[in-house]
């Protein structure tokens, strides 16, 4: 494997990491606050004033960050569409945090489909 290659997979795979983590942290926020959708404006703002000051919505947020610059990294290093058909290593890291993590239940279908998300980045990675 070329050595610019690997740079940029592991670049691609740790921008996929940091999503995962903003993504791990803003549903640990959303959930802390045990929000009710309803249609009164006064709750609605409570609830986002609520929201923006749980410290895990910010975290998200800086995590957010980095996964950009990291991601303009990649970007000025290969092809757009190598680099978006390879960032989907996001799904796969957001399927194994969802069960590990968050203990939430993956079916065999689930398991499959990211199995082939995985055959097809490496497909990918190989043309």
């Amino acid at each position: 494997m070329k050595e610019g290659l690997l740079l940029v997979l592991s670049l691609i795979a740790l921008t996929s990491l940091c999503d995962t983590i903003n993504q791990l942290f803003l549903k640990s926020a959303i959930d802390s606050l045990h929000f009710i959708p309803t249609f009164n404006l006064i709750k609605i703002f409570k609830f986002i004033f609520r929201l923006l000051i749980t410290p895990r919505l910010w975290l998200g947020f800086v995590f957010s960050l980095i996964s950009l610059c990291v991601w303009l990294v990649v970007l000025s290093k290969a092809d757009l569409n190598f680099a978006f058909s390879a960032d989907s290593m996001h799904y796969i890291f957001i399927a194994l945090a969802s069960h590990f993590v968050l203990k939430e239940k993956m079916g065999f279908g689930r398991w499959l489909g990211t199995g082939l998300i995985v055959v097809g980045i490496i497909f990918v990675s190989l043309s």
